[in-house]
């Protein structure tokens, strides 16, 4: 007898099932809440210097008088300079404005506009001027964090469970985001965002595994699709919450504190069976699937379902493994895979998540920017479905990655005047890169033998998060070279559609489970 007959008896797809699928879609909306916060948490208003006078307590330049107007103005903004003056007297403007020792820099502090932000943490902190990159590089060790993340908790969750490791790491979103809305400094938030990092990488890997386990074959794609629409849908929630919010302490506990409520209703939700058979705990197993059949309303009979049934199930011991991921790169055909594995995924999430972090780019409201973005990554993976189906995974991965290079490309003439022809380009090289990254998760799980698949699945994902790392170090390059950012957002998934079209088409293939198989073929 297999688990998935066992798991008939108690009910495959009852009330059980949609009640643990629809506890863990709350926190899945929240998501994207946490990675792409710091577009309204970290923007940077417009903001000019302080000019040398005391008893100066204007909070923009709109309050100002008209000669410190024209002396602001005369500075191309004053931004990081001001005319230098002796206190207490008005600074002169003359023709020899551009000579040194006519300016310095602000050393008294900036006025900010918070007509859209009443607080960021670049208001708050002043990190503009020669701290401006700080930003991106609390985004970075975020990202670090979502990388440390998928090492341990994979780790975690084979040898101690995916509930306890699921548990755990709301927990930690819960506490570590909170933590973050009361930072009284900027490396205290980089701190607590570097560990609510590891926290949400915890989830992504242990939420679906959960769920897919204890859903039938047939129920695994729609429940994959809904959790995905799911994470998608939370850039529509994150937008509303900006706007709605607009301090950034109260924006970043509106998305934190709801993981303590997550944290308490995920205990309703048992240990996988599949994972206590497989490490041979079947008394454990037993309870758990007599509980799941009362809330299916199965009847059990007598002895459908006991010890010694589910031990035959189990199985002996599991040995112990030998392959490692020296493996994906020791022979031709597994190398060629995982090279090119490694371009896609690096390539999508380095576009992705440098787009979806640039929002004020395009001069246009970031709150209805962010709805875009969220809106056409829905339409995006809807269509992806459904081209899978028809065209198979290499013809879907290449292109949507081709495709994604050349709007993101096609974006660099146009001129900054025209506002929605940008926009529009730029929405549909997201949708795209939303449309691979869907294909990849798919196509990679397939690809590798069963073998090596978790091994190379996982050494995917680290890349990914890599890229996630990348991204905000090349917008720092925007400030000297606009071009540069949409430049290599563009060439990296063209390359990486390129290396797609050497991956075997897998559509309608069984999958393969050795190495030797994978060489064979």
């Amino acid at each position: 007898m297999a688990f998935g007959d066992l798991l008939e008896k108690v009910g495959s797809a009852g009330p059980f099932q949609l009640l643990c699928v629809l506890l863990l879609t709350a926190p899945a909306l929240l998501i994207a809440s946490h990675n792409l916060v710091q577009n309204f948490s970290a923007a940077s208003p417009e903001h000019q210097c302080r000019p040398p006078l005391p008893g100066a307590n204007a909070s923009w330049v709109g309050n100002t008088t008209a000669a410190h107007e024209g002396i602001f103005l005369a500075l191309h903004s004053a931004r990081c300079w001001r005319l230098a003056g002796t206190p207490g007297q008005h600074p002169r403007l003359n023709s020899s404005l551009g000579r040194a020792g006519e300016t310095e820099p602000c050393q008294d502090g900036w006025y900010y506009d918070h007509s859209t932000f009443s607080s960021t943490i670049v208001t708050e902190w002043d990190l503009v001027c020669d701290l401006g990159p700080l930003p991106a590089l609390a985004q970075t060790l975020f990202m670090a964090g979502v990388l440390l993340g998928a090492l341990l908790f994979g780790i975690f969750s084979d040898r101690f469970g995916r509930q306890v490791a699921l548990l755990g790491s709301l927990l930690l979103v819960a506490v570590m985001g909170t933590g973050a809305a009361f930072s009284s400094n900027f490396l205290t938030y980089c701190a607590f965002r570097l560990l609510s990092g590891v926290g949400l990488s915890g989830f992504l890997l242990n939420y679906i595994c959960l769920s897919l386990e204890w859903v039938p074959t047939k129920s695994r794609a729609l429940v994959v699709t809904w959790l995905s629409y799911c994470s998608t849908a939370g850039q529509v929630v994150l937008a509303g919450l900006a706007y709605g919010i607009r301090d950034w302490r109260w924006l970043q506990l509106a998305i934190s504190t709801p993981f303590f409520v997550f944290f308490l209703c995920i205990w309703w939700i048992p240990e996988s069976a599949r994972w206590l058979l497989v490490n041979h705990r079947p008394a454990m197993a037993l309870s758990t699937l007599q509980r799941v059949a009362r809330i299916n309303g199965k009847q059990l009979g007598r002895n459908s379902l006991s010890l010694e049934v589910l031990e035959r199930v189990g199985g002996s011991p599991p040995k112990k493994g030998t392959c490692s991921c020296l493996d994906l790169f020791r022979t031709p055909a597994m190398r060629r895979i995982t090279c090119c594995l490694m371009s896609v995924s690096f390539s999508t999430n380095l576009a992705y998540f440098g787009l979806s972090m640039d929002l004020q780019a395009f001069g246009l409201d970031i709150f209805l920017v962010q709805t875009f973005f969220g809106a056409i990554d829905i339409l995006a993976k809807m269509a992806c479905a459904l081209a899978l189906s028809y065209f198979g995974r290499r013809a879907v991965q290449a292109s949507s990655l081709i495709l994604a290079g050349t709007f993101l490309l096609g974006n660099i003439p146009v001129p900054r005047e025209m506002l929605m022809v940008r926009l529009t380009l730029v929405v549909l090289g997201k949708g795209c890169l939303a449309a691979s990254s869907v294909c990849s998760y798919l196509y990679g799980g397939e690809l590798f033998p069963t073998a090596v698949r978790q091994t190379g699945t996982g050494f995917t994902t680290v890349v990914a998060r890599l890229a996630g790392m990348v991204a905000p170090v090349v917008l720092v390059a925007e400030q000297q070279f606009p071009f540069l950012p949409l430049v290599i957002f563009g060439v990296a998934p063209i390359v990486s559609g390129v290396a797609a079209c050497f991956l075997p088409e897998m559509h309608n293939v069984p999958l393969l489970d050795s190495i030797e198989e994978v060489e064979a073929r």
